[in-house]
């Protein structure tokens, strides 16, 4: 039955009775003011990011993301989530609360304007068992491969799939973790709560270590 649920999760989104975890819709007035994003305007802002997140949104801290190259509606949408509760950080929250939704907009269209970190240039054959269920998911499980979601190259899609290629891998680990506890649900329909539950500790550090090195 779990399985069930988990397929259903995954193919279709919109049948699945878990609440959407995030107050943030995608309409088209939102969309519109993701794509009035002044990255001249959001570089000023980010100045103040730049501590955890780097100048150009490349993190020396492993725990903290890089933003550079995001897509800027993930990043705008994890500024709302932080913003009205769907997503919990007590540094976050109150950065977000300080920023108006178009100031939001600005700071998401220049961090996706920089050149994405570059950490390695290829994981292939390095962490097979990531690779694997990258590539080809584990149908036992009912898992599908991580780049029907994530795109081919780790570089993400749709409005809230975020880039996971040259990410950190102790924070996408984190991610992983904190999504498969339970503790980080600001994912829509639970999707990634039920796909994480069944990643075992040493799967979780092989995918955080493939997209890490995985930039192309």
């Amino acid at each position: 039955m779990k399985n069930l649920i988990r397929l259903i999760a995954v193919l279709t989104p919109a049948l699945v009775c878990a609440e959407p975890s995030s107050k943030l819709a995608w309409t088209a007035e939102q969309l519109s003011l993701v794509e009035s994003g002044n990255p001249q305007k959001g570089r000023e802002l980010a100045q103040a990011c730049a501590a955890c997140h780097g100048e150009q949104g490349i993190s020396a801290v492993p725990t903290y993301p890089s933003l550079a190259g995001q897509l800027p509606t993930y990043l705008f949408k994890q500024l709302q989530d932080y913003r009205d509760g769907s997503r919990q950080n007590p540094l976050m929250t109150g950065i977000a609360k300080g920023l108006t939704p178009q100031d939001a907009a600005d700071v998401a269209a220049w961090f996706s304007t920089r050149p994405a970190a570059i950490l390695s240039a290829n994981a292939k054959g390095a962490y097979p068992t990531a690779e694997n269920l990258v590539k080809h998911g584990d149908k036992q499980r009912l898992l599908p491969p991580c780049e029907v979601c994530h795109g081919t190259d780790g570089k993400g899609q749709a409005q809230d799939v975020p880039a996971l290629s040259g990410q950190s891998g102790d924070y996408l680990a984190a991610s992983l973790r904190a999504f498969k506890s339970g503790e980080r649900h600001n994912d829509i329909y639970a999707r990634m709560r039920i796909l994480a539950e069944t990643l075992s500790d040493s799967e979780i550090e092989a995918l955080g270590l493939y997209y890490q090195n995985s930039q192309q």
